[in-house]
């Protein structure tokens, strides 16, 4: 059983036992989620650096911000931990050719809720991660489960780089769109992926469900003039309600953690209450997808495909396949991963 899992050693015991200076590059939400868990660990830091265009001689939890040349000319070996996400080829690449001259390490942390994802934790859910691997639908979905475990655990970006697939390969040999297609964007965000969608398939209706004030208003300005649109201000959940919602703008914005004193209360609808006739229903919803997949459950036993983000909680990488098939057990499960490090491009397409 998990044969699969080749790293045994976990990024934070690596960083906790190795000799050499540790650096992180980045600052922001990322590094603070990271620091926590060096304290755990009682692992050290020996500073921070930023990309050239940001170094302006800024301090950071009480370290002066360096570039990363500068440290190169005082320290000849180092560390580098990694603490934002590169999802764009041209900071990718920087990434990759950092990783070329020193250890570069992308230390796995959850976007929403606790846990890390450790080799043990592996161990404590074997059954369900190699029942995963077992249900997947062709072998590169189960290349990319493996590497993307295999990185969870060890941070080493490596892994992403063999696995990232593009786009063209998804949506044109796995995802097939017919001539009358009822799309669902659950985290509609600014309307992107619904501009997608509208490129690649003829559709008969669209309905963008979006939660944030400010990214709603972005929705609107983007889609609202688009025939046979409809957009809803809402979270996608289980039921038909009204939730308390982290209004963070941008791709932060979630259903309150009781983290965040700016909140609103905000309505919540489930897919099923949209339409009855969804042929295609796309979640990303900041860690909200358990609640989303269920709002939709008749919908998926009725025929709709889905597109679910696998990345913000610890398990959804394997808990969401396991849930999705228990609904619907006719869909075929395929896993890819787009360009992005840490791996928080790694979605499920499910697909009859």
């Amino acid at each position: 059983m998990l044969d699969f899992i080749k790293e045994k050693t976990d990024s934070w015991e690596f960083l906790r036992n190795t000799e050499l200076p540790v650096f992180i590059y980045g600052m922001g939400d990322g590094a603070e989620k990271i620091l926590r868990v060096f304290e755990m660990y009682s692992i050290p830091v020996a500073g921070f650096f930023a990309s050239d265009e940001f170094v302006r001689g800024h301090s950071f939890k009480g370290h002066l911000v360096h570039s990363l040349s500068q440290i190169e000319a005082l320290i000849d070996e180092f560390v580098i931990v990694l603490a934002f996400g590169a999802g764009y080829e041209s900071l990718y690449r920087r990434i990759e050719d950092m990783a070329r001259r020193h250890i570069l390490i992308a230390p796995d942390v959850p976007v929403v809720g606790d846990g890390l994802f450790t080799y043990g934790y592996c161990l404590e859910n074997a059954d369900k991660i190699q029942r995963v691997y077992d249900l997947l639908a062709d072998d590169m979905s189960r290349k990319t489960f493996a590497d993307v475990i295999n990185f969870r655990i060890s941070g080493k970006t490596e892994y992403l780089t063999s696995c990232t697939a593009e786009r063209s390969e998804i949506f044109g040999r796995i995802m097939k769109f017919g001539a009358d297609e009822v799309y669902i964007d659950m985290g509609a965000y600014n309307g992107d992926t619904v501009a997608e969608f509208a490129q690649m398939a003829s559709y008969r209706h669209i309905y963008a469900v979006e939660p944030d004030t400010k990214n709603f208003r972005k929705l609107t300005k983007n889609c609202g003039e688009m025939e046979n649109v409809t957009l809803v201000n809402a979270a996608a959940y289980s039921e038909d309600t009204e939730l308390v919602f982290d209004d963070l703008s941008g791709r932060n914005s979630r259903i309150d953690n009781g983290e965040n004193k700016k909140t609103r209360s905000v309505k919540a609808v489930r897919g099923d209450s949209l339409t009855e006739h969804a042929t295609l229903i796309k979640m990303d919803v900041e860690g909200a997808e358990r609640d989303a997949i269920e709002g939709c459950r008749q919908s998926l036993i009725n025929g709709s495909q889905l597109i679910c983000a696998l990345y913000h909680r610890t398990d959804d990488i394997f808990e969401l396949p396991l849930m999705i098939h228990d609904i619907a057990p006719d869909l075929k499960l395929y896993m890819r991963h787009l360009l992005y490090i840490p791996a928080w491009e790694t979605n499920l397409y499910c697909v009859r």
